[in-house]
């Protein structure tokens, strides 16, 4: 019996449309990621970024071993469980009679789905707590779309998700007041202002190459993050 696959996918586009990526990333049975793949798009949209990142994930994972994806676009989602269909019934027009949008795309991850056990979840982005594989397949795209460079890996090298607050922006550390002077461990900017700090969600490698753990004060750092007290070093 062929084990069961889970795997995430997302895709990017910096203005939408703008400079866009995709990207997956595979687990085993256990949820534990194996590998990960990202690719440029050049300049296109975030729903062309979504269809690149499931169709690559389709044709480079087994066909006979079930697969069960996670993402975050409701388009994609409803595009091949709910719409797929009633397109095909209609000669790929929508029920208002328009060419259905993405139509290759969406053609060819049909044909990789026939004879295919294939499970589709929907998992919120940018979650406190969320789906730890669809924030790896995120920060993969939005690195894709941003550098539009190809890359790949395996589970020992993942991108490292930026930490989210339940809002979904970097949750910020600030520093006590005591006496109207500010204590804390927050890092000092280059101008010397307090430059905001957070708590890593995952670890990752500071741009000294130092790494830092889970749990550890960081802060932006060059282009990533990093050790709060390197700030001013890479700014």
């Amino acid at each position: 019996m062929v084990d069961r696959i889970i795997a995430a996918c997302d895709g990017a586009a910096k203005g939408n449309p703008g400079p866009a990526g995709w990207a997956y990333v595979v687990a085993d049975s256990s949820g534990a990621p194996q590998r990960w793949r990202s690719g440029a798009l050049g300049h296109s949209t975030n729903n062309i970024g979504e269809l690149t990142a499931l169709e690559q994930l389709l044709t480079d994972t087994d066909p006979a071993a079930p697969l069960e994806v996670r993402l975050d676009s409701t388009y994609t989602r409803d595009a091949v469980t709910k719409w797929l269909a009633n397109w095909k019934r209609n000669g790929w027009r929508t029920a208002g009679g328009k060419p259905v949008a993405n139509q290759e795309l969406i053609q060819h991850i049909d044909e990789l789905l026939t004879d295919r056990e294939v499970t589709f979840v929907y998992v919120p982005a940018h979650q406190v707590d969320g789906d730890p594989l669809n924030a790896i397949a995120d920060k993969a795209a939005s690195d894709a779309a941003r550098h539009q460079r190809d890359a790949s890996g395996t589970g020992a090298d993942l991108p490292v998700p930026e930490p989210v607050t339940p809002a979904g922006r970097a949750k910020i550390s600030r520093p006590a007041r005591t006496g109207g002077a500010s204590s804390g461990t927050a890092a000092k900017s280059a101008g010397g202002g307090s430059a905001r700090t957070l708590a890593a969600r995952y670890p990752g490698t500071c741009a000294c190459s130092r790494s830092y753990a889970k749990g550890d004060k960081i802060t932006k750092v060059g282009s990533g993050w990093g050790h709060p007290e390197c700030a001013a070093s890479f700014s």
